[in-house]
């Protein structure tokens, strides 16, 4: 494969700065932020986000921005429908017309969050929120362009870098003799290093079999409650040494209704990721294992 040059958008998220370590060996990585200088990385200018992707020229464009914040969206709508939706489709008009790849990431809040059984690409979508709305624009706005594009749909989503649900967990664990943790939403908690590597390796097929373009879903595999993934750190920081105040039977599982937030949430957030693991000929390790490697990161600190 001759030396590829990419754009990588919103590089210093928690899957940004996984992607500036997955994508560095495929060729050149231009990777951008709000902040940066030279090239406008910022989702909030389109006319300059456009002009960038002109100027550089990339053969692939990697979009790891967008408005995380689900809560924060109820009350500043317009602002995650720009950096969620309107910019999304700058980059996909752009891609189209330089004939460039789009990578792409979305989200489970696509779906309602009804019923127990893992969600298909082809499952009929309804979001609950407005961050959920925004998310399925973009998605509807990079197909609606006719761009080469790879577009991940994921859930549950943390990193080492920053602050996350485990580190949170711990913390409380050490304070309290007490914990209520929601255990009516269920999903798999997904490490933004493996969707960093996923991506890379998609690339790599993309880039010799572009009958690969479309729609995905990216979760590790298997199943929990926020409940049981406090439970899982809480025990494994414990067998490991941590002074942990809380005990095993102290951890209180409640509904989604103990914790009223602006943004509804979908209680079921199961992926069906056997497109993505057949397409691209992958084994997605389970959840249970990628959070062991956080905290084995987390406690060595």
């Amino acid at each position: 494969m001759n030396q590829i040059k990419i754009l990588l958008l919103g590089k210093n998220g928690q899957v940004g700065w996984e992607l500036q370590r997955s994508l560095a060996p495929l060729g050149e990585v231009i990777a951008l932020d709000a902040k940066s200088l030279a090239y406008c990385g910022d989702f909030t200018n389109l006319d300059g986000l456009a002009q960038a992707i002109r100027t550089i020229a990339p053969d692939v464009i990697v979009n790891a921005a967008a408005h995380t914040a689900v809560d924060k969206a109820e009350s500043e709508p317009e602002l995650a429908r720009t950096i969620n939706a309107l910019a999304p489709a700058v980059l996909a008009n752009e891609a189209k017309r330089i004939g460039a790849w789009l990578v792409h990431y979305s989200t489970d809040y696509v779906f309602d969050g009804s019923g127990e059984m893992p969600r298909l690409e082809t499952d009929e979508v309804s979001p609950l929120s407005i961050y959920g709305h925004t998310k399925l624009e973009g998605e509807n706005a990079i197909v609606a362009s006719g761009c080469k594009h790879l577009i991940f749909r994921t859930s549950w989503v943390y990193a080492a870098r920053g602050g996350n649900f485990a580190k949170t967990m711990l913390k409380l664990a050490q304070e309290r003799d007490s914990l209520k943790v929601i255990n009516d939403q269920i999903g798999a908690p997904t490490g933004a290093d493996l969707l960093a590597d996923v991506t890379a390796h998609g690339i790599r097929k993309a880039l010799v079999s572009p009958e690969v373009s479309g729609l995905y879903h990216l979760v590790a595999s298997g199943e929990t409650s926020w409940h049981g993934y406090a439970s899982f750190v809480i025990e494994h920081a414990r067998q490991a040494g941590v002074e942990i105040k809380v005990a095993a039977d102290a951890i209180q599982a409640v509904p989604t209704s103990s914790f009223p937030t602006p943004a509804k949430r979908p209680l079921n957030s199961r992926l069906n990721t056997n497109k993505l693991q057949n397409s691209f000929d992958l084994v997605l390790p389970s959840w249970q294992s990628g959070v062991t490697r956080l905290l084995a990161e987390i406690l060595d600190k």
